[in-house]
């Protein structure tokens, strides 16, 4: 379960970071991620599982075990930052492992957690001259 402060609740909300932010898309989930500018408000995390994902026992399952994987997670938010996280079809299905790697890979897209898997910190390919 996350935190009460962390949990996105205003269709605003919603709004501003999947029309403002940037977007990171996986298989099973896409990832939007924008900033609100205040720097000492906490992060906030949304879900949004539409019914192409299943019925509602499904959508359900699915929105725990996002809301499960993000909780570790949350702390390489950047404070006031605003994060939605949407379910594909595939969500359904996935393994929590390989939910968990979408989930990585979305948020290494969004906001380098790693510097050294960015693709703007490998050094440029030479020609083969020394």
């Amino acid at each position: 379960m996350l935190p009460s402060a962390s949990r996105m609740r205003r269709a605003e909300e919603f709004a501003s970071a999947i029309r403002k932010g940037r977007r990171a898309g996986r298989p099973a989930l896409v990832a939007h991620f924008s900033d609100r500018g205040d720097p000492h408000d906490p992060p906030l995390v949304g879900f949004v599982v539409s019914k192409a994902v299943g019925g509602a026992v499904v959508r359900n399952q699915v929105k725990r075990r996002l809301r499960h994987l993000m909780r570790p997670r949350l702390h390489a938010l950047p404070r006031g930052s605003l994060l939605v996280v949407r379910a594909n079809p595939q969500a359904a299905s996935a393994r929590s492992e390989h939910l968990a790697a979408e989930l990585d890979a979305a948020l290494d897209r969004l906001i380098g957690r790693r510097a050294s898997g960015r693709r703007s910190d490998r050094p440029a390919a030479t020609d083969g001259q020394a």
